[in-house]
């Protein structure tokens, strides 16, 4: 199995379907300036206590030509809740400010080698890799957030800077991996990396 992407390399394509019921391509967010592509689920901890600080930021750099694009490649199996009905209705509920598409066969995540939910991935015009990692540094308690990495690299990246810390641990909890032979991690786990 691969490892997650390096910096530098190039975003892999995908062909998904949204909780719109419509299917993306990178080709659909060709009017970004900048791609943020982040492994999600409907479940995780770390997820819900860090959803509004990403909805935040999101909002924040919308303005800046940044598009936000969460993937849910969990499997069901393991998680009855990361499910693709579960995932509509939590996007109807939160009408969160990014596309929501689902990796069911996990290809897509195996390609960009997502290691936890939430893990994000910042892509430039080029659809370079310039950030992957962590969004905050405390995403189960946003109260005790002391940085933010997530927004720091966004801004120095559309401030026309380079990203200062390209690279950091993603924390949160394993994606949940169909079969054995593709486990990362056991696929109960759920703490920090």
């Amino acid at each position: 199995m691969a490892f997650t992407l390096s910096i530098g390399e190039k975003a892999p394509d995908f062909l998904l379907k949204a909780t719109s019921g419509n299917y993306y391509s990178l080709e659909k967010f060709k009017e970004a300036g900048t791609l943020v592509v982040f492994f999600t689920c409907n479940h995780c901890p770390y997820v819900l206590g860090s959803d509004e600080v990403t909805r935040s930021t999101a909002e924040k750099y919308a303005s800046r030509g940044v598009r936000f694009v969460g993937i849910n490649a969990n499997s069901p199996n393991t998680y009855p809740e990361d499910d693709f009905p579960s995932m509509v209705r939590r996007m109807e509920q939160h009408k969160f400010p990014w596309v929501y598409l689902y990796d069911e066969t996990q290809e897509v995540a195996m390609k960009y080698g997502a290691l936890r939910t939430p893990h994000f991935y910042i892509f430039n015009g080029d659809r370079k890799l310039v950030y992957t990692g962590r969004g905050v540094d405390s995403p189960r308690d946003a109260s005790r957030i002391t940085v933010n990495d997530l927004d720091r690299a966004l801004e120095e990246l559309t401030s026309g800077k380079e990203v200062s810390v390209s690279v950091t641990n993603p924390i949160g909890c394993n994606v949940k991996w169909e079969g054995k032979d593709k486990h990362w991690m056991p696929a109960d786990a759920c703490d920090l990396i």
